[in-house]
């Protein structure tokens, strides 16, 4: 597919009478600027005298002209920017030696917009890397992802509720379906549920919204069917408490107080109530294992809970526990990523050290 390249959009010649004939002293035109968005024009001028005082104005929407630049000289351009595209803009050129010139500009969009070309090759490069390992994961590879520690909680957790006769405790977040933490979440309930039917230990999942409870409901019933336990799996342990934040909270703290579950799971979306569900799980002596993507509630888990996911441990403990390729290879594909973004900013610091301006400018969004 072909870029489509700027032309001219409006050409005025100046002419006066002079001896011998007609005489070109001034030409005004407007071109689309280059490869961009459709929100910009350009307005040369050539052919002027030297010592010309050229005053650019611009039509506004009510059809006044108002003046943009002057310059002095016998040519020049201006960038016209911050337009709407496929709208048409009126300009004058009015010169200090009387001659005015007319002229109109509609900015059109590109098939290609080259201030982001370096978006889309690194985009290129991260999305056929994460092609590469879902292959590779698929043909068997063992693609190597470090142990995380929140992940050796579960056994512990799950062998002391067993032995006190005490259920676990999942919370999968206050986020919908649509979410992607939530997702995650429901891999690690997969894991977990099938874990405490082999050791025949409860599991309680409150849920907040109904499209969550039903994916927990299947989650865990799948769980039970591939440890051979389907007939100890209790449907009325995965249950719907009310789309209300806090009302799901109060929920919550109820059950930890009156259950006293041995081990409490947090993983998922959570935002001001981490803090009440963490606080209130520690004052039961529970085990708390907590993750979420959501910066700003991490040092809440930090400080309350025996271990925390922090960030994208929360997507890497998904794929290590499913090993489903698609996952390993997503993962695999965005750690190549950020290694990508680390060495383009080390040979960024070395170009601008050694006064290599375009490297910087390249990625910057500056071309044009």
């Amino acid at each position: 597919m072909k870029a489509r390249f700027a032309t001219p959009v409006w050409l005025a010649f100046a002419l006066v009478m002079a001896t011998g004939g007609l005489q070109a002293i001034g030409i005004f035109r407007i071109e689309d600027a280059p490869h961009d968005a459709g929100n910009a024009l350009i307005l040369k001028w050539s052919g002027f005298s030297d010592s010309t005082a050229i005053v650019i104005a611009k039509a506004d929407s009510l059809g006044v002209y108002q003046d943009m630049e002057t310059f002095a000289g016998a040519s020049g351009e201006l960038k016209d920017e911050e337009l709407n595209p496929n709208e048409a803009y009126k300009y004058r050129l009015s010169a200090d030696d009387g001659i005015t010139i007319y002229a109109t500009g509609t900015p059109k969009e590109q098939w290609f917009y080259l201030d982001k070309l370096s978006f889309l090759l690194m985009l290129i490069a991260i999305s056929a890397a994460i092609l590469i390992y879902i292959f590779l994961a698929r043909r068997g590879k063992d693609l190597f992802i470090r142990r995380i520690n929140g992940l050796d909680s579960m056994d512990e957790a799950i062998g002391r509720a067993t032995e006190k006769g005490k259920p676990i405790l999942f919370v999968p977040g206050i986020g919908d379906l649509d979410d992607i933490q939530t997702i995650a979440s429901m891999t690690i309930l997969s894991h977990l549920a099938y874990k405490a039917a082999e050791y025949d230990t409860d599991l309680i999942v409150p849920c907040r919204f109904s499209m969550v409870l039903s994916a927990s409901r299947e989650v865990v019933k799948e769980a039970y069917l591939r440890a051979n336990k389907a007939d100890t799996y209790k449907e009325q342990n995965i249950f719907y408490l009310t789309d209300d934040q806090f009302g799901y909270v109060a929920g919550i703290d109820g059950i930890m107080v009156r259950e006293q579950p041995a081990a409490n799971f947090f993983l998922g979306t959570f935002y001001a109530e981490s803090l009440i569900l963490a606080e209130t799980g520690f004052s039961t002596g529970a085990i708390q294992t907590a993750g979420t993507a959501q910066a700003h509630q991490l040092p809440f888990f930090v400080v309350s809970c025996d271990y925390t996911l922090i960030g994208e441990e929360l997507f890497a403990a998904s794929a290590y526990l499913s090993k489903d390729p698609q996952q390993l290879g997503s993962l695999k594909g965005h750690d190549f990523g950020k290694l990508l973004i680390i060495v383009l900013i080390v040979i960024g610091i070395l170009m601008e050290i050694l006064g290599q301006n375009w490297f910087v400018s390249f990625f910057s969004k500056e071309l044009g």
